[in-house]
């Protein structure tokens, strides 16, 4: 399928989504929130895909908005972006409950909704010179893209309200040291060192990857007994599955394991 606003394609159990439009900072709008919720309904229904991904060209990861298109719109603009919603939190939805990890890698700045779709990908990967900022209240507007949900959760309340209310910008370095993301590398390896660890993640047990995820997540909301009680089902789950033999059984062979994703 081709899509308007970025590639895809799948290689060895990787899916790698890549945004296409550099020209226009490859900002969110209608059209680019349409392909990302299909793209995650074709990534969530291929058994072939078991990690994913998602890198971008030009300069700027996602400036967020697309003011200029958001400003043609007129009074209709309320209605515009309530439909772009749609599409743009469903995709999230989908992405936070698929059982695949999800690896960002960022370029350049992500700002508004560039941070806030950063900020739900299970890891991220950015470069030394990234810059990460909220930018919502700077144009009069509130915070979208599930950001309140995410950022909120990885960096906390004060430093949320900070970013959010102040629009301070975070260098890589303080997005690393405030939790907002797992790795820095030099600008020219960022793509990379993205698909290496979408690769690792899909070589891996990857239905205990997928439920790992999924019960890191859950665990995050619930109480104590619940977040223990799936723990317990799942664990014990996986331990009937074929990677779960074969890791236990390398472990105390002494051997490298041969995880099939199943």
């Amino acid at each position: 399928m081709n899509f308007e606003n970025l590639a895809y394609e799948v290689r060895d159990g990787v899916a790698h989504i890549r945004l296409t439009e550099p020209e226009r900072a490859n900002a969110l709008n209608p059209a680019l929130s349409r392909d990302l919720r299909q793209v995650m309904l074709n990534i969530e229904w291929d058994d072939a895909v078991k990690a994913v991904s998602v890198t971008s060209e030009g300069k700027v990861f996602c400036a967020g908005g697309d003011l200029k298109e958001f400003h043609s719109a007129g009074d209709n603009l309320p209605k515009l972006v309530s439909e772009m919603l749609t599409d743009f939190h469903g995709a999230i939805y989908k992405m936070n409950r698929m059982a695949k990890p999800f690896v960002a890698g960022v370029n350049g700045a992500a700002g508004g909704a560039g941070l806030s779709i950063v900020s739900a990908f299970d890891m991220v990967v950015c470069g030394e010179s990234a810059k990460f900022t909220m930018a919502y209240t700077r144009a009069g507007v509130t915070p979208d893209g599930t950001s309140t949900y995410f950022v909120a959760r990885h960096i906390g309340l004060r430093r949320m309200l900070d970013l959010t209310l102040t629009n301070r910008v975070l260098s890589a370095q303080e997005a690393e040291a405030w939790g907002l993301v797992n790795r820095v590398v030099p600008d020219n390896e960022v793509d990379a060192a993205t698909a290496e660890l979408a690769q690792t993640l899909a070589d891996g047990p990857a239905w205990a990857l997928g439920r790992a995820k999924k019960i890191v997540y859950s665990g995050f909301d619930t109480p104590l007994e619940q977040a223990g009680e799936l723990e317990g089902v799942t664990i014990a789950e996986s331990m009937g599955t074929h990677d779960g033999k074969e890791g236990i059984a390398a472990f105390v062979e002494k051997r490298s394991p041969n995880f099939l994703g199943r």
